[in-house]
């Protein structure tokens, strides 16, 4: 059986699926059509239902309830890896946030949900590919920006200053860990079909991490002109136990996160199933 599988070109998902994509594991009969593209575009192709098995941001995840269910493993969440508010102005005040023109990373992304729950009378948004919101603040196009991903270790080389971690609002106010993106799988699939493929990709996050700190060339191949040590720096705020596992915590997160989307989006409770069970 063939399966389209959606992740970002980032090296926390490179590192998570190449033992997957690239046959290093017992794929058991299950091939994988890897489809990458940022994230933004991940979670419009979800809301369409165009790929089988794909990353999102859990901002999404409210809109895709009738199609997909969120796998175990393969995710991104934890704590102290939020994305951060940046500005060019190193005297910027946090109280003038609302006046200000703000770049986001895409509407539906978990970015884009912390900064609404941070600033929710902050209005002048610009939706962009994340990789372009710190030229956006150099170049003067907006006052500031929410930057994710590989940006975190960059901004600062730039003459970029952190005005908020969006993350750490999040951890104060909830106490949970902050959930950014997850791995779905369509519900039209059976049960055992969808087990199998969240233990193929635990599996091969498992090899990575026995190989790791080994940098594959899968990994840099997608990585642009990230230094290894930057690509490190990824994988080790990225990826983590919840990586392999939800868990517990980790689903209490989701399940906040989506209690606080209904909240700030005036809709009444979800009643779908979200989560795959966890295998015996």
């Amino acid at each position: 059986m063939t399966l389209t599988l959606g992740f970002s070109p980032c090296p926390n998902d490179t590192f998570i699926f190449d033992a997957l994509v690239n046959n290093k594991i017992d794929t058991q009969g299950i091939t994988v059509q890897p489809v990458l593209e940022d994230v933004q575009t991940l979670n419009e192709w979800a809301i369409q239902g165009r790929l089988d098995v794909t990353k999102i941001s859990y901002g999404v995840l409210p809109l895709l309830l009738e199609k997909y269910i969120v796998l175990n493993a393969g995710g991104a969440l934890g704590k102290g890896v939020g994305p951060l508010l940046i500005t060019k102005q190193a005297s910027a005040n946090t109280k003038n946030v609302n006046d200000m023109s703000i770049a986001i990373p895409g509407e539906n992304t978990t970015a884009h949900m912390l900064f609404s729950l941070a600033y929710p009378q902050a209005t002048n948004k610009k939706f962009m590919v994340f990789s372009a919101i710190e030229d956006a603040v150099l170049n003067g196009d907006v006052d500031a920006g929410v930057i994710i991903h590989e940006n975190r270790f960059t901004y600062q080389q730039k003459g970029l200053h952190k005005l908020v971690d969006l993350g750490e609002y999040w951890e104060r106010v909830t106490g949970n860990p902050i959930p950014l993106g997850g791995i779905v799988m369509k519900k039209s699939f059976d049960s055992a079909l969808q087990q199998q493929v969240d233990g193929l990709i635990k599996r091969s996050l498992e090899y990575s991490f026995a190989n790791y700190p080994l940098i594959t060339d899968y990994v840099k191949q997608h990585s642009q002109e990230m230094s290894e040590a930057v690509m490190r720096q990824h994988i080790d705020l990225y990826v983590n136990n919840y990586s392999l596992q939800l868990g517990p915590d980790g689903k209490a997160a989701v399940n906040t996160f989506m209690d606080i989307y209904g909240q700030l989006k005036k809709v009444g409770a979800n009643d779908k199933e979200i989560f795959l069970a966890t295998a015996e």
